[in-house]
This record gives structure tokens, C-alpha cells and sequence, in this order.
């Protein structure tokens, strides 16, 4: 069943509904960056796996003053334990040796003439017991989490050297629009292209692959054979050719190639001429307008929950902010308008018409405006840019 004109909440629930979980693959820990993990991380190992020091000094034993016996450096595996009196001098992460009371810092002690080491430490001061941040087999990252370096540091010190993580999803863009120049100014009646510039590059950092990027007439045909040549990719996004004009080829190309409508056109403002397909086979596709700032909005809208289905995670929960200016949304219609935010207060940029792109650019989210919540300091959904 098509949702027509749902309301902007409607349309970001029925989004992630259409997605599904795409297959996991298993990758090298360190190529593991900002997937999202599909098998919870448990420590194979004890962390730290054994008693180790937090400082450099001297793992000594029992009360001092001490005779220092060797080195122990990290890496070092020292099997031979200190007697009461002994200390052995020792590298911050160095495993202990047996015996060890406590790790003499090595600002806190000295050595007489006659090579005794003299201070005071506390028993157990400045030891990392084994297993002090993790036991073996404890939970380090669950499942679902979007890994970052830390994550990847984390599970390397775990003991893990590949990762089961989803498979990011592949996308292709497709620019509609016979209006359109691809490079040099504005001339002769046709505009410059600015999507294709700047979608492939939101799309990374949403976290697809960028696979393909085309520009393709406004005719029939050739959408439908661009459509037919992006059977590789898990999603398919295209600017233009959205609303109703003579040249809005579209739905009609979706319908061709075997695809159907889930949501047709969003109460937004910008951006209501917004599209999402599916054709069978886990295929979809985001139809965004081709207006600059609209299809930004688009793109959020319709990406942001779909990619959080393709990753088998749960719909994003939107934060919140209190606008510093009143924004006007008239009716059910939901507006998206960019803000700066700043401390919790978003406040609205410039030059924020539909086909700017200014205001965009100074902008780090869109402040999510429901009728009724635009009045000064009230508080409103915040989107932030990826």
C-alpha cells in the first residue's frame, strides 16, 4: 500500500518499516570504522591479562628499604618473583613480577650509594590488577553499536583481529534534468548542477557506498535504462523528477522497471515532492527533488531511517533544541529549517529558500518544526547533518 502525502513523522516511520537488514561480513579490525557491528565483542583475554604496573618506578615486595634486582620492562615476561627486600625497576604496563606489594613511583624513590632503593609505597599502590577493566569473556561493544577508532582499539586490545560488521550499503546516483551543466557557469538559459557535487559525498558520510554517479536526460527511455543499469546497488538515489510536470519521468520508470511506490510525496516544506520505491529483491529507491536545499531535506528524511534499517539498527531518535527565532509551519505540514546550534539553541541561518544552498552551508542540522511549535524558545526535533 502507497502512503500519500503521510505526515513528515509518518514518512520517517515508514522508511526504516521498508528497510531490511542487509547480509554481515567479516572485516579486518582496523577497516572496521563507523560499520556498524553485527556481533556483540567479548573479551578473549583478561584486561590487563595479567598484574601490571600504572608507572614507571619499582615493583618492589614487602617494606623497604630494597635491593634492586634487574629490569622489567613491558613485553617482558619476568618469571622470577621478588623476595621480601627486593625490587626490580619497572616500565609503566609491565607485567609484575611475582610477589610484587605495590610499584614504588620512581619520583618517590632513591638509591643510596650502596644501591639500596629507599621510599614509601602502599601495599597494592599503583598496581593494575588483572582483569581490572574487563574479565575474560565480558561484553566490550554489543551489537548495533557504530564503531569508532576507540571501538576498533578496543576490540584489537581484546584480543580480536577481525570483526563481523553489516555490509554497507551501495548506492547510486542518478541527476535528472536536461537544465543542468555538470561544469562551468550558468549560461544560455541552464543552470549549474550543484547534487552532483555534493549528494555522493552526504551519502559517504551517511555511511553508503558510493557506487555509481550518472547524469541522465529527461526522457522516458533513458530513465528507465539508467534505473535497469543500477541493478548492482542496494539503493538507488535521483534528483529531479518528483512532481508532475511534463518531463517527471520518475514514477513512471520505477513502474517500468518492476518497482512500486511505498511513499509518494511528505507533508514537508522544503522538500514534499520526496519519493521512496522498492523494487523486489531487497532494492530501494529515494527519489529526492531537485531543488538544492529541498533535496537535502529529502535525503535525511527518507536516508536517515533507511540506512538504520539496512544496518538492522533501530529508527534514529531525534535530540531536541529551543529555537532562538519563531518559525512558521502552516497546518500538519512539518518544516525543516537550518539552524546553527549552539549550546541546545538552534537558531536559523539565512538565505533558506528552498534553492539556496547559503544558508545550508552555514547551517549543522534542520531544527524539525511541527504546526504549532514555532514560537521563541519552544522546543523542536533537531537533524543534525551527518
Amino acid at each position: 500500500m502507497v502512503l500519500v502525502a503521510p505526515t513528515w513523522d509518518d514518512a520517517w516511520r515508514a522508511a526504516h518499516d521498508a528497510g531490511r537488514m542487509l547480509p554481515t561480513v567479516v572485516v579486518p579490525v582496523g577497516d572496521a570504522d563507523r560499520r556498524v557491528l553485527a556481533a556483540d565483542i567479548r573479551a578473549r583475554t583478561p584486561l590487563p591479562p595479567r598484574d601490571a604496573s600504572a608507572m614507571d618506578g619499582w615493583a618492589v615486595c614487602g617494606a623497604g628499604p630494597w635491593q634492586v634486582v634487574g629490569d622489567v620492562l613491558a613485553g617482558q615476561d619476568r618469571r622470577e618473583g621478588l623476595r621480601p627486600g627486593q625490587a626490580a625497576g619497572i616500565a609503566t604496563g609491565a607485567a609484575l613480577p611475582p610477589g610484587t606489594s605495590g610499584v614504588l613511583r620512581s619520583e618517590h624513590g632513591s638509591l643510596d650509594a650502596g644501591g639500596l632503593l629507599h621510599g614509601t609505597v602502599g601495599e597494592g599502590t599503583d598496581i593494575r590488577p588483572q582483569g581490572e577493566e574487563a574479565e575474560f569473556g565480558e561484553l566490550l561493544i554489543p551489537a548495533g553499536t557504530v564503531l569508532t577508532p576507540v571501538h576498533l582499539g578496543l576490540a584489537a586490545a581484546g584480543g580480536h583481529d577481525e570483526l563481523e560488521v553489516v555490509r554497507r550499503p551501495t548506492v547510486a546516483f542518478l541527476v535528472f534534468g536536461d537544465e543542468l551543466l555538470h561544469t562551468g557557469q550558468a549560461r544560455d538559459g541552464k543552470i549549474r548542477d550543484s547534487l552532483g557535487a555534493q549528494v555522493p559525498a552526504w551519502l559517504e558520510r551517511m555511511g553508503f557506498e558510493v557506487v555509481r554517479v550518472a547524469w541522465v536526460p529527461d526522457k522516458r527511455d533513458a530513465h528507465v535504462q539508467a534505473l535497469l543499469e543500477c541493478a548492482d546497488a542496494d539503493v538507488v538515489v535521483t534528483s529531479g523528477g518528483t512532481a508532475q510536470g511534463p518531463v517527471d519521468f520518475l514514477r513512471i520508470a520505477l513502474a517500468d522497471t518492476e518497482g512500486e511506490l511505498v511513499i509518494d510525496t511528505v507533508e514537508a516544506r522544503p522538500g514534499s515532492p520526496m519519493v521512496l520505491g522498492q523494487w523486489p529483491g531487497q532494492r530501494w529507491l529515494i527519489g529526492l527533488p531537485g531543488n538544492p536545499q529541498a533535496a537535502i531535506v529529502a535525503l535525511l528524511t527518507l536516508g536517515v531511517p533507511l540506512f538504520d534499517a539496512l544496518n538492522g539498527r533501530p529508527l534514529t531518535e531525534l535530540d531536541t533544541r529551543n529555537i532562538s527565532a519563531a518559525i512558521t509551519s502552516r497546518g500538519s505540514r512539518t518544516r525543516l529549517v537550518p539552524c546553527t546550534d549552539r549550546a541546545g539553541i538552534a537558531s536559523p541561518t539565512d538565505f533558506i529558500g528552498s534553492g539556496m544552498l547559503r544558508g545550508l552551508a552555514a547551517s549543522t542540522g534542520f531544527a524539525v518544526v511541527a504546526g504549532g511549535q514555532g514560537k521563541v524558545g519552544s522546543t523542536v526535533r533537531w537533524l543534525p547533518l551527518p
